[in-house]
């Protein structure tokens, strides 16, 4: 068993796709640096102004940056909703634990 309660289960990949001289930007990857310590969360970076970045952006249409992206999915934009992020990543903490008991 892992530090995180997981047997080695995926982790939840979480796409910061973030501008230049953003305090949105830079306070959301200060938070999921923080959350990474706690929980299993794969966190990559991407600039806004990158072909990806771009993708990512032209497929999500934020209102404004950051785009936070999780496992492909929509979370959020602006500001990160530090507390919903929590209780999403506590929810599957909770999930792979319980999934695991029953194997």
């Amino acid at each position: 068993m892992t530090e995180d309660g997981t047997h080695g289960a995926h982790p939840t990949r979480v796409i910061l796709v973030h501008a230049e001289a953003c305090h949105f930007c830079t306070d959301a990857g200060e938070v999921l640096d923080e959350l990474a310590r706690t929980f299993a969360v794969d966190v990559r970076g991407v600039p806004a102004d990158s072909d990806e970045g771009r993708a990512l952006i032209a497929q999500h249409r934020p209102a404004m940056s950051p785009l936070v992206v999780v496992d492909g999915a929509f979370f959020s934009h602006g500001r990160l909703p530090r507390k919903k992020l929590t209780r999403l990543l506590e929810a599957r903490a909770a999930d792979r634990v319980g999934a695991s008991r029953g194997n």
